[in-house]
């Protein structure tokens, strides 16, 4: 994985054990097994956690030479000194997972992991106790909120596109990654609506992939078929990815958007409808994936088909949008007689 160590030969030629042993001049052949192998190992995990698996490390070595210790491998103390260091200007989230980049780099390596040291553990906790910050919850962005976006998108190609985006990502309680993956390809018309590929997600690193069903809706202002529909007759490819870069000449581009231009796409137009965009209740992508689970529990519809549809495995994790949405309507100090 890049960034990380590669991984370590269990055998060596100086190994007493011939059938461990490393050929000294690979075959041209061999040397392609072992590349082989190096890729194969990069898929077994998403490419954003590729991306911070390797930032995390190498956080974590620069931390290593200015304090003058040794990165690999590393001892306990030396970790948990690491740990303290980034908690004070680092989410919880953020330092568990610069934790599990420093378990696998001396995995990877074939030493000896320090990591579920009990000292490692203790101080883990006990800088979560000094510097930790409560999770940020993305806040839902209701079918209201979400009918005032749509009214900011223009019937140009840039609206359009917008339009499209913000209706799928909200019907089908997509996360940002799910929906910049998407080709055109993985949308499937049927007479009713469509049935949408997801190829992988965040909670599917096997990548057995999952479909989801969209059908068209009663109002053609929040129909997502519809808009749909119409950016597919402005983008005219018929593979590629769907959702693609726009220029300032009105062009499609060829390349696909990244998680963060959904975040960009839907902060601007928050701003032409005049959405908060800051403060506890920060606007993110996510919102609309919280939204839509909110919208469909206000309509009583039952846990397991909205975790059919999200494809949560955790009920916990699904109510939890639920709860921030509705922490005042449910209050019971509203009921107290204030």
């Amino acid at each position: 994985m890049t960034g990380l160590p590669a991984p370590a030969a269990k055998g060596s030629v100086a190994s007493g054990d011939a059938a461990a042993q490393w050929v000294a001049e690979p075959t041209e052949q061999g040397l392609a097994a072992l590349l082989a192998t190096e890729e194969y190992l990069k898929l077994s995990f998403a490419p954003a956690t590729q991306r911070a698996y390797s930032t995390d490390w190498k956080d974590f070595m620069a931390f290593c030479a200015a304090m003058g210790f040794v990165a690999m491998p590393a001892t306990p103390k030396t970790i948990s000194a690491y740990l303290v260091h980034s908690s004070k200007t680092r989410s919880p989230a953020t330092v568990r997972r610069r934790l599990a980049a420093i378990r696998l780099a001396h995995r990877l390596a074939r030493v000896a992991v320090p990591t579920d040291d009990p000292e490692v553990q203790t101080t883990l906790r006990g800088a979560h106790r000094r510097h930790g910050r409560p999770t940020q919850q993305a806040a839902a962005i209701r079918l209201a909120d979400l009918r005032r976006l749509l009214a900011t998108c223009e019937d140009d190609t840039v609206g359009r596109r917008d339009r499209a985006l913000l209706l799928l990502g909200f019907a089908g309680a997509l996360r940002r990654s799910e929906i910049v993956a998407l080709d055109v390809t993985d949308v499937v018309h049927k007479p009713d609506g469509l049935r949408l590929r997801i190829r992988r997600s965040k909670t599917d690193q096997e990548a057995e992939g999952a479909e989801v069903g969209i059908p068209r809706g009663k109002h053609p202002a929040t129909c997502p078929i519809r808009a749909l529909e119409a950016w597919l007759a402005t983008l005219k490819h018929r593979t590629g990815p769907l959702f693609r870069a726009v220029h300032q000449s009105g062009a499609i581009g060829r390349d696909r958007l990244n998680p963060a231009s959904v975040r960009f796409v839907l902060l601007s137009r928050a701003g032409r409808a005049g959405l908060p965009v800051a403060g506890a209740s920060r606007l993110t992508a996510h919102g609309l994936r919280a939204g839509f689970i909110t919208e469909a529990y206000d309509r009583g519809l039952r846990d397991r088909d909205i975790m059919g549809h999200s494809r949560h495995r955790d009920v916990k994790t699904m109510h939890g949008y639920v709860r921030l949405a509705r922490l005042l309507t449910d209050s019971p100090a509203g009921q107290v007689g204030l």
